[in-house]
């Protein structure tokens, strides 16, 4: 992935927030829910005694913007809908445009978005990023489908528009090959949706080695958020250029770069700008 050679600006999308609203650039922040097992610079051992539950009432996403290619991103587990949590990121961070939410409740794990959140959400020029994480076993065509499905339906229950991407969630331990990858696709492009995959896809990882070997019609259309490389975290003047690690030549938008920011307890990401096109 080529870095935009000019950098204009730098923006936060924190929290629950994003780029600063009194900023002369023309771009806007974004939001999205944090996910339960990112991987991290700390000791793994260490990671690894977190539940679920307790890393994603912590956890949440922060995207940095760099140019007007690049946009940022948060995310969180928890609801969006409320003035004071809103009120929190506007004064941190400045007024978010993307917040990042999971479809459906996953117990112990994350709260689903509502159409009284998303209604709160789009009233104030916010958009929503969709992540499915139903599922702990990303292998079987048929496995693939079925969670499609099951995502699909979700998304149906809140009148998401089609052309729309749905996120799967496919954490670093989970079992995972090209059939799942094939059969989520497949399913979600019958249904007039856009499919986006989320995960490790630094060279070599499972999840990489399953992408390259789905078809290229699924390639080519599939959006990739990665986690890797994983770096320092750092203020918004001292950010890194868009560089994650992802597939030559796939739809590579989003980089989880760091976590555990010290401000707000956040994750850090940069996110292209064609990320926000397929964004409800």
């Amino acid at each position: 992935m080529a870095i935009l050679a000019a950098i204009i600006l730098v923006l936060y999308c924190v929290s629950l927030f994003s780029s600063d609203s009194g900023s002369n650039n023309s771009e806007e922040g974004v939001l999205v829910p944090k996910k339960p097992h990112e991987p991290t610079g700390k000791d793994p051992d260490n990671d690894k005694k977190k539940s679920n539950k307790d890393t994603a009432k912590k956890k949440i996403m922060i995207i940095t913007i760099r140019s007007k290619k690049y946009t940022g991103c948060v995310d969180s587990s928890s609801p969006s809908n409320t003035d004071q949590r809103l009120a929190c990121t506007k004064d941190n961070f400045g007024k978010p445009a993307v917040w990042g939410r999971y479809l459906g409740e996953k117990a112990g794990v994350s709260k689903g978005l509502t159409k009284k959140e998303a209604a709160f959400l789009h009233d104030k020029d916010i958009h929503i990023l969709l992540i499915y994480n139903h599922f702990e076993d990303a292998t079987g065509y048929e496995n693939g489908k079925k969670q499609a499905k099951q995502a699909i339906e979700l998304a149906h229950q809140l009148n998401v528009p089609k052309q729309k991407a749905i996120f799967a969630d496919i954490e670093p331990k989970y079992k995972v090959d090209s059939n799942f990858i094939q059969g989520w696709n497949d399913t979600l492009h019958d249904a007039k949706y856009k499919s986006g995959i989320y995960g490790s896809f630094a060279k070599g990882t499972n999840l990489t080695k399953a992408f390259l070997a789905i078809n290229d019609d699924a390639k080519d259309a599939i959006i990739l958020w990665s986690s890797e490389p994983q770096q320092k975290t750092t203020t918004k003047k001292d950010a890194p250029s868009f560089n994650p690690q992802g597939p030559d030549q796939a739809k590579l938008y989003g980089w989880q770069y760091a976590i555990e920011a010290k401000e707000c307890d956040i994750d850090l990401n940069i996110f292209k700008q064609e990320m926000i096109e397929s964004l409800w």
